[in-house]
């Protein structure tokens, strides 16, 4: 993209130099990608106009052909560099399945203005080039200083005074300038504060190491989350970038860390080979590397000394307690630390036959050492996704209920097994006190949890404490900002707060990470219909069922909800015979929500107390769902709710 060499605006407190390609913020320079910079411009030229996907894409990448993910993702990192406009709102605006728009006011400096602006340029330029060529710059900068100097002077006193004041200047600029080079090296900061660990890449030449590549990756980023002084992004966030091509200083800008970490895994047989590299994130250049050579039954002890290597180079102040937690082992056993990893890396791609694959991983590695609480807490988390699946909740969650107890009873200090065993409570025992209990316990444990914050601030919304809810959403978010659940769930959150405008925003922002994730699509599509805008609810729902295929019943029930509140009562019915003649296969709450869509309220309420004899999931949503209002006022619905556990 070739940008104007005259172009300089302004726009809040930020300022964008089209010929130098440099955006500062109050003075500051602020740092962008170049491709991030092209998009930024192209947007800022055409302020207030809406720019077609296409449009931007071959401005931006005239010369590739590329992704619109590519352009998401710049997008992204834009409006997270940006902030709030002083209105509060963002400065880029989506315009749904279109484009986007630059809506802050922008002024264009006048030539005049351009002038000083590049006098002002050039002396900064000058200065901070100082660190490439140091005793150059200082002697030239002491010619400067003496010319100017010299014009009020007499020329016998300029003869006289000349070669000392030229001397000391000289010396000056050269000390300054050597002071600036030094502030421009490679020095690390005195402690890393913030780190993103990358998915280690899977060098072996064989895609069945993959478990060990995401394994290690994943272990790495537990332990150094332990570290009190130090901020670790969540594995959702940094796995995103898994398979890409990125350059690690534009992903320390993207997620605001200030050290990247990146590292290869070679396995060949029994032999084992890990390359680590500690980026720093303000240059890009490499402040440690090692190799690691072991054998594969050495993992488990390697993992631990990985952990200390990278938090001594990270310079992080280590208390006793940091010590301890990193060298604490939870299992000792080879054998049972790969196939858990091999049970982690099937139950993260969150299919019911994957699924299935993660929870015989996890009891193999169980039967080979029963102290293995991390094994348990990965066998919890997989009966749990079985509520993607459709099966009946007394098929999975007594047995993963139970196995979050066991774990917390052989380890009381691992949070991820008090965020389990909550998020489980509230799902299939509506106990909202003790699910709330096991929450804070786990946050006692680990405050930056970001699935916790999330899990609580689900509790949260659904019981109606909805400013608690959006405060909880947003720290879970802020430490794992590319989770994609995590955004569409603030969105669903705001819808249960009444903010359903705020709520789409969110969610279109989510569909910018993934145009393909269904549950952004379908509390879209909820957002549409409690603003009565039923055909893009419709299409927002068909959308997510599009996607999800037969693994939602609940997307069919959405879509058969809005094609009935839109007069479309034929293909609702159609629909709803659809799911009936599954009923045995299906959630009775989604068949209940049809037939409220529908208008037939006896038989909403008939299918809801189907509901809950059978513990369905959904009815933890019966309070803040706003499809429901139409029910409230009914003495059954009442009864239900206070069954459930929902004061009036």
């Amino acid at each position: 993209m070739s940008t104007s060499p005259q172009h300089l605006y302004e726009f809040g407190p930020y300022r964008l130099d089209t010929a130098e390609q440099l955006l500062f913020r109050d003075g500051d320079p602020v740092p962008l990608t170049p491709k991030a910079f092209e998009t930024l411009v192209a947007l800022v030229e055409r302020n207030g106009h809406l720019v077609e996907k296409d449009e931007l894409m071959k401005l931006v990448w005239s010369d590739a052909f590329v992704e619109e993910s590519n352009l998401t993702n710049n997008v992204y990192a834009l409006r997270k560099t940006l902030g709030q406009a002083e209105n509060g709102r963002g400065y880029i605006e989506t315009v749904p399945k279109r484009g986007y728009r630059f809506t802050a006011p922008v002024k264009e400096l006048s030539a005049e203005a351009l002038v000083v602006e590049k006098r002002t340029l050039t002396r900064v330029v000058t200065e901070e080039s100082v660190a490439d060529d140091w005793p150059r710059q200082a002697m030239v900068g002491a010619g400067e200083a003496l010319a100017v100097a010299h014009v009020p002077a007499h020329t016998e006193l300029r003869s006289k005074w000349l070669w000392p004041i030229m001397t000391l200047l000289a010396v000056a600029l050269g000390i300054s300038a050597f002071f600036i080079y030094r502030s421009n090296t490679t020095a690390p900061p005195s402690q890393i504060q913030s780190i993103a660990v990358l998915p280690f890449k899977n060098e072996s030449g064989n895609p069945e190491v993959d478990y060990l590549s995401d394994g290690v990756t994943e272990s790495l980023i537990n332990s150094l989350s332990q570290l009190s002084n130090l901020s670790v992004k969540a594995r959702s966030t940094v796995f995103r970038y898994k398979d890409k091509a990125v350059e690690p200083q534009a992903v320390a800008t993207e997620l605001s860390v200030q050290a990247i970490l990146t590292g290869r895994v070679v396995q060949r047989g029994d032999d084992l080979t890990l390359y680590l590299s500690l980026i720093d994130g303000r240059n890009g250049n490499q402040l440690w590397g090692q190799r690691y050579d072991r054998r594969l039954v050495d993992l488990v002890a390697l993992q631990n000394e990985i952990g200390h290597d990278v938090s001594q180079k990270l310079r992080a102040r280590l208390s006793a307690g940091d010590e301890q937690k990193l060298k604490k082992e939870y299992t000792s056993n080879p054998e049972a630390y790969q196939l858990y990893l091999r049970g982690r890396y099937h139950a993260l791609k969150r299919t019911f036959p994957e699924t299935l694959k993660a929870i015989s991983y996890f009891q193999q590695a169980i039967a080979i050492d029963p102290s293995y609480a991390l094994a348990y807490v990965g066998l919890a988390d997989a009966h749990f996704s079985s509520l993607a699946a459709n099966r009946p909740s007394n098929e999975f969650f007594p047995q993963a209920r139970a196995a979050a107890q066991k774990a917390i009873e052989i380890d009381d200090t691992l949070a991820a097994a008090h965020a389990q065993l909550g998020f489980i409570i509230f799902w299939y025992d509506w106990d909202w006190g003790a699910s709330e209990n096991k929450f804070k316990r786990a946050l006692e444990l680990d405050p930056d949890g970001a699935d916790t914050h999330l899990f609580y601030a689900h509790l949260l919304s659904n019981t109606g404490r909805h400013a608690e809810a959006l405060a909880e959403a947003k720290r879970a978010r802020e430490l794992d900002p590319l989770n994609l659940r995590t955004n569409a769930l603030e969105g669903s959150f705001l819808i249960h707060a009444g903010r359903t405008d705020e709520a789409l925003t969110r969610l279109h922002e989510t569909m910018e990470l993934d145009p393909n994730y269904f549950l952004a699509h379908l509390i879209a599509s909820t957002g549409y219909i409690v603003k009565g805008m039923y055909s893009e609810a419709i299409s927002e729902a068909r959308r997510a069922r599009e996607i999800s295929g037969a693994r939602s019943s609940y997307s069919e029930a959405v879509l058969g909800y809005a094609l009935a509140k839109s007069g479309r009562e034929v293909e609702a019915r159609s629909l709803l015979e659809g799911l009936l003649k599954s009923s045995a296969e299906r959630d009775p709450y989604n068949i209940a929500l049809v037939y409220n869509g529908l208008g037939q309220h006896d038989d909403a309420l008939a299918w809801l107390e189907r509901a809950y004899a059978q513990r369905s999931p959904g009815m933890v949503f019966l309070k803040v769902e706003p499809k429901w209002n139409s029910l409230r006022s009914e003495p059954r619905f009442q009864d239900l709710l206070r069954h459930v556990g929902f004061a009036l």
